[in-house]
């Protein structure tokens, strides 16, 4: 199926003649751009840019799309708005449980887009750890939607009466010192990083046994320097040269200068994002905005470049 999302960057890569020139009028990378491209052309079947080191033309067949991709927008622009209207006069209010990062790095993002405002949703805000707010969610709780994360398979338990559906996954990348000098891009393995020093999670915590358990299974055993479970800290550490972390982009999206990020083969993992809902509380404005920030965790894109 293919992403509004990614029509509306399409036109405007065309209106504005490059993926540079529309990454900054949309807020993104340029790198993100080219991406929504790559998957629009996946969806369709179409190559819709020529592409060379320099530029990026478009073919006829992009033409043609943005001609009648401009008309659907439209079309979902008066959706949105007429099942809005038809839902209720005024507006619902809805109490949001958030965790941290998503709510300083993705929230703002879609509450500043004009589709948000056209819902007719009135927030309520609680930015808390997934524990917390889930416990929101219980039987007469404040919440009616939670926002929350879970790495690996553990750590998370929620009511029955609870739905959950999935947003988007938020990927780790290993952050080192740009002092240590290893350059962008390089091809680091787990085993060199073993003897360096690292920034961990505190043990106990779930996050910590399943970052322990994937360190363990490609033998890095890091000498830990520093316990801490605030990743803008831990960026802000390593920035200083104090040691290695393993951080989500989204922490990243406005890191310190001094830090590379680099993708490490044998260490992946994600932090999964589910939105968690209590079942008689779902309605069609509530599913378009789970739907639109899906779209902005989507057009996500950190680079692994020195910062």
């Amino acid at each position: 199926m293919v992403n509004p999302v990614h029509l509306r960057t399409l036109l405007e890569v065309i209106r504005l003649g490059s993926f540079t020139a529309a990454a900054s009028r949309l807020g993104y990378t340029a790198s993100a751009v080219s991406q929504q491209m790559s998957a629009l052309e996946r969806d369709t079947g179409a190559t819709l840019f020529e592409r060379s080191a320099r530029s990026a033309v478009p073919t006829e067949a992009a033409l043609v799309m943005a001609r009648h991709a401009a008309k659907v927008l439209t079309d979902i622009d008066a959706l949105l708005a007429s099942t809005a209207r038809a839902e209720a006069e005024s507006t619902q209010e809805l109490r949001l449980g958030i965790f941290p990062s998503l709510a300083t790095y993705a929230l703002p993002r879609l509450l500043g887009t004009p589709e948000w405002r056209r819902l007719g949703i009135s927030l309520k805000v609680y930015v808390a750890e997934p524990g917390q707010t889930i416990q929101g969610l219980r039987t007469g709780g404040e919440l009616d939607l939670a926002l929350v994360f879970q790495v690996g398979q553990g750590g998370l338990a929620w009511p029955s009466s609870v739905s959950r559906q999935w947003i988007g996954d938020d990927n780790f990348r290993v952050v080192l010192p740009a002092a240590w000098g290893i350059q962008p891009g390089a091809a680091v393995s787990a085993d060199q990083l073993s003897d360096m020093p690292w920034i961990m999670h505190h043990p106990g915590t779930s996050d910590a046994t399943v970052i322990e358990r994937l360190f363990a299974s490609c033998n890095l055993h890091p000498r830990v320097v520093a316990y801490c479970d605030d990743f803008n800290a831990s960026l802000e550490l390593a920035a200083a040269g104090l040691g290695a972390a393993l951080v989500p982009d989204l922490a990243m999206t406005h890191g310190p200068a001094g830090v590379v990020a680099l993708d490490v083969p044998e260490i992946r993992l994600a932090r999964s994002i589910f939105a968690l809902q209590i079942s008689d509380k779902q309605t069609t404005r509530v599913g378009l905005f789970m739907d639109q920030l899906a779209g902005i965790l989507k057009a996500q894109s950190i680079e692994p470049i020195r910062r």
